[in-house]
């Protein structure tokens, strides 16, 4: 059958095309994709292209889908899985394959989430990574693969177990938690998720050197939400001194933080990250760069005297996407707060070839449409242009200014399908 979708052939290349996808064996299933979020980890993926880790080498003759946030309908089910998986049910995707480093969205060219149909192949199905999930829309199943990597990351760190050599999973109950380059759509999910947690830490503190993301992001979460969950919030800018270090330490009473991610990719974030960890303190990298050659300096001392950790983190689990998922239907975390811009099958290739230089914080698209990547906060100006974005404005408005299951069923209502 023919698809369209947005492939990678090299650095940079990527096309929108029409091509053929091959009928499904006894043992693939075929998806029907509806939303498809932009991630930063495509862009570093399109940057390095056959450098990258998880892309083959033959692109250039074999180009991969692109798009790892993805959710959708089963279209069609091989024959081998008919008890296991219902035609017309909504799917979400485990993105990070047990035991293997290929992934959709990088390693596959007929899986990937940018594309109107996809094949899931028999192994992946065989791994669990295809999960049958009813949910009021479909932003919210692909944006729960955004924030499964972020639960994944909180499991990820660990402490010593005082007189044994047993570990400790997960942050430090009771202890100082910092996020650093933390304004940012995934660091919103992330305090979200830290003020919710059972086990949380006595303070949190959330950095970035943006001053106007912050201040956003303090009035969606000021400290006060935090005292009412039992935590101290803080909010700093580092850009503000001239070593932020010692003002960061004074929050802790000099103690340091047990539990430091690094939500930002510079190097010198890192190495902030690094001066500022407590006695068996665990910092996670969870962002990084596309420079295979990355580097920062670590304070070696206080990994041998101080017992500090450096770890890293990229995706996560079937049970971390279970638990994203149920943050989500529940209503304890709205992925839509992130969400400023809405766009169709046509909008994937520009935005994420320029995603650092649009304004605003998460992109989604939705593959089975048309429409040029739109600010949720213009739809009002586009009524006159067309009455559907004056509906859109008024649901969104309806619902605290933003994206809604309504809203998208009204988007995906009116907008010519392919």
């Amino acid at each position: 059958m023919k698809v369209k979708g947005v492939r990678l052939y090299g650095v940079k290349d990527i096309r929108l095309e029409e091509f053929e996808i091959p009928e499904i064996a006894e043992d693939e299933i075929l998806l029907k994709i509806e939303c498809n979020g932009i991630a930063v980890s495509t862009l570093k993926e399109i940057t390095l292209a056959q450098r990258h880790l998880r892309v083959p080498k033959n692109i250039k003759k074999n180009p991969v889908l692109i798009g790892h946030e993805f959710s959708g309908t089963i279209a069609k089910v091989g024959t081998r899985w008919k008890e296991d998986y219902q035609e017309g049910k909504q799917f979400v995707l485990v993105p990070e394959i047990p035991h293997q480093i290929e992934s959709p969205g990088y390693s596959y060219p007929y899986f990937g989430g940018a594309a109107t149909y996809c094949i899931i192949p028999a192994d992946v199905i065989e791994k669990g990574c295809l999960l049958q999930y009813e949910a009021d829309s479909f932003y919210e199943l692909a944006q729960a693969q955004a924030l499964y990597s972020i639960v994944g990351s909180f499991h990820s760190n660990y402490h010593s177990k005082e007189g044994t050599h047993d570990h400790i999973s997960g942050i430090k109950e009771g202890g100082n938690t910092i996020i650093l380059g933390g304004a940012g759509p995934m660091g919103l999910m992330a305090i979200r998720y830290v003020l919710g947690m059972k086990k949380k830490p006595r303070r949190l503190v959330i950095t970035d050197t943006n001053q106007e993301r912050l201040e956003k992001v303090r009035k969606m979460i000021p400290m006060q939400e935090g005292t009412r969950h039992g935590i101290e919030l803080y909010y700093i800018n580092p850009s503000m001194f001239a070593d932020s270090v010692p003002v960061l330490l004074a929050i802790t009473n000099e103690k340091g933080y047990d539990d430091v991610f690094v939500y930002a990719p510079p190097k010198c974030v890192a190495e902030i990250g690094n001066r500022i960890m407590a006695m068996d303190g665990c910092m996670n990298i969870y962002a990084s760069t596309a420079d295979k050659n990355y580097r920062a300096g670590m304070n070696i001392y206080g990994s041998h005297y101080l017992k500090t950790k450096l770890i890293g983190s990229s995706g996560g689990l079937r049970s971390d996407l279970i638990e994203a998922l149920d943050l989500i239907t529940t209503g304890k975390i709205n992925p839509a707060v992130g969400i400023t811009h809405i766009g169709g099958i046509n909008a994937i290739v520009d935005t994420t070839l320029y995603l650092k230089k649009i304004p605003g914080s998460k992109k989604i698209t939705y593959p089975q449409i048309n429409l040029p990547l739109t600010a949720i906060e213009d739809f009002g100006k586009l009524a006159e242009k067309d009455p559907v974005f004056g509906e859109l404005d008024e649901s969104c408005k309806r619902h605290g200014g933003l994206w809604n299951p309504e809203a998208e069923k009204i988007l995906l209502d009116h907008f010519k399908k392919f």
